[in-house]
């Protein structure tokens, strides 16, 4: 896959909602009294790093390995230890691997752009499977580590296994699983808000990253359907 300046390849559309994210992490920041860059520096990563997936664009998950990083020491401080692990042990390695699955299944030559795959029957019964295994197993270990909101986290992770998997699998419906994921996260930041003003500007970044996975999952559908009828533009 030939990789081209990826910020020339956005929409106006797409420049507007970056645009927004940004924004809207930015002012939770400037208006928690107590800030913290990391927070920030994650979430405007992350944000970045949706409106590349929602393209298809392998930069996109270059950068989620990033996030992931970032986000999982943010867990950490807060005794997240499911987000932690997850992140850490799970989608930063997920986003390796999409992004080696991505760059080696391109749409047509020097495309920058995924070739987007179809999900069967099988590769659905395995991937729920998978979720549920992975989610039993994480429960206990993460009550065994004390983590905080427990059942929250625990859906979290199952969440967030799913929508990796199907991005892995480059599906379209990873934007709902990671939407489903965004509704979980900012509940869990919601209360850890409470606690600690600082970390308002996760909130507002899963909020911002639910508005570009809900664009995703559209906009992967409309890119299947040009794909499928073999118009490259």
């Amino acid at each position: 896959m030939k990789i081209q300046n990826p910020f020339l390849t956005l929409t106006k559309t797409e420049r507007v909602i970056w645009i927004f994210s940004l924004c809207a992490v930015t002012v939770g920041f400037l208006c928690s009294e107590q800030k913290d860059p990391l927070s920030l520096l994650a979430s405007l990563v992350g944000v970045t790093a949706l409106i590349f997936v929602s393209k298809g664009n392998v930069t996109g998950q270059i950068l989620t390995v990033f996030f992931s990083l970032l986000y999982g020491i943010i867990s950490y401080q807060m005794r997240y230890f499911g987000e932690m692990i997850t992140y850490l042990c799970m989608s930063a390695p997920a986003a390796i691997f999409a992004t080696v699955s991505w760059l080696r299944h391109p749409y047509r030559e020097k495309k920058d752009e995924v070739e987007i795959a179809d999900m069967n029957a099988k590769k659905w019964a395995a991937l729920v499977c998978a979720t549920a295994l992975v989610t039993f197993l994480f429960y206990f270990l993460l009550a065994w580590l004390g983590t905080e909101n427990l059942y929250v986290s625990t859906l979290s992770v199952a969440t967030s296994f799913l929508a990796s998997a199907l991005t892995f699998l480059r599906s379209p419906y990873y934007g709902l699983g990671y939407a489903a994921n965004d509704v979980v996260l900012i509940v869990l930041w919601l209360w850890a808000s409470f606690k600690e003003p600082k970390y308002l500007p996760m909130i507002l970044c899963f909020a911002a990253f639910l508005i570009n996975d809900v664009y995703g999952f559209v906009n992967w559908r409309r890119i299947r359907l040009r794909q499928e009828s073999g118009n490259a533009t």
